[in-house]
Parts: C-alpha cells; structure tokens; sequence
C-alpha cells in the first residue's frame, strides 16, 4: 500500500534514492524563463520541495505543495516558515481529493511513485486542476525499473496517455539531466485542451 504510513517511514528513514538535493536542472531552467511570478502553481508530491524553494527564491508569490507524508509535511512548515500564507501554501492530504485550479502544475518524481493502475485518473485529475490553457510541466522518467516505486514508464505510453487531454508542446529527452538520470527523463510541457 502506496499510503501516508508508507511515505511516511520512507521520508523518515532517509529512503528517498530520487531525492536530488537540489532543484532539477530541467525544470530550473523552464522556471528562468517564466515571467509572470503570480501564476498559481502546484507542486503535487513534493517531496522536500526544492523546486518550491527555488520558484520562492526567484520571486513566485502562488506556490502551494501537496504530499500525503504527515511528517513530511511537518519538515515543510519548518522549512517555509517565514513564506507561509504569503507565497507558499502547504497541504498535506491526497491529490487526487485536492478541489483547486492553477495555472501551472509541475510533476517531478510524483507521477512515477503512484500506481501504474491510477495513470489514467492522474491524467483525469490533471486536466480538471489545470485552468483553461494551464500547463502541466515536468520531469517523466523514460526506463525501465524492477518493481517500484519508482515505476517504469515510456514516452509511447506517456503519448497515449495525455493525447486526449492536453496538447503535447514538447516531449523530448532532457538535454540537462543530472549525470546519473542522462538519458532516461522526458521533458514534459502538456497545455489543457
């Protein structure tokens, strides 16, 4: 069971291999490039949110985290003390119970750590969190892994997947991964249809 208690005792027993430390350098360099620092953006299973630190840092004023791990989220409130309420909202629960909308939605690590069976309800879930032309912008790992989490998944099975939903503006091997992950990510922009 892919659950709090789960996520919980993974995050504290430091069992977190996809933890970079850092944010990741795909989606840094996306978030140079934006302009508008009040666009609402979600950061769903955000782990130890360093795309969140990041976007605060650089002046983003509408950030809000989800993650399903209590203690987790506990860290959270710690680390974003002082913006709390002003630019970074934190929730702990589940996203697919989540009722808001944003412009922006940015997957990194989440999308490979749920269950291959809830996919397509991801898929769902993302186009009605994302406001009309909203994005969903990220990181998808393009291999194979034993077992899971992380899960495997494919650019094919990614394309088939959102066709439906969203306009493919870009899926392409990421040209700046870390060294270890070279090869095997897919940078992701999907705008609603």
């Amino acid at each position: 069971m892919l659950d709090e208690n789960y996520w919980s005792n993974r995050y504290q027993n430091n069992d977190a291999p996809w933890d970079m430390g850092k944010v990741s350098p795909p989606l840094k360099a996306y978030f140079e490039q934006l302009t508008d620092k009040n666009i609402s953006i979600l950061i769903p299973g955000c782990g130890n949110a360093y795309e969140a630190e990041y976007l605060f840092q650089s002046g983003f004023t509408n950030i809000t985290l989800i993650d399903i791990s209590t203690s987790l989220v506990e860290k959270l409130f710690s680390t974003f003390s002082t913006s709390l309420n002003t630019s970074i909202n934190i929730i702990c629960g589940n996203f697919f119970q989540l009722n808001q909308t944003f412009d922006l939605i940015i997957e990194q690590t989440f999308f490979c750590a749920i269950d291959p069976s809830l996919r397509p309800t991801y898929a769902d879930k993302m186009q009605k969190l994302l406001k009309n032309k909203g994005k969903l912008v990220g990181v998808f790992f393009n291999r194979t892994f034993e077992g899971g989490p992380p899960f495997s998944g494919s650019k094919a099975e990614y394309e088939m997947l959102f066709e439906n939903k969203f306009k493919i503006k870009t899926m392409a091997e990421c040209y700046n991964s870390i060294g270890p992950r070279k090869g095997t990510e897919l940078f992701v922009i999907l705008q609603k249809l």
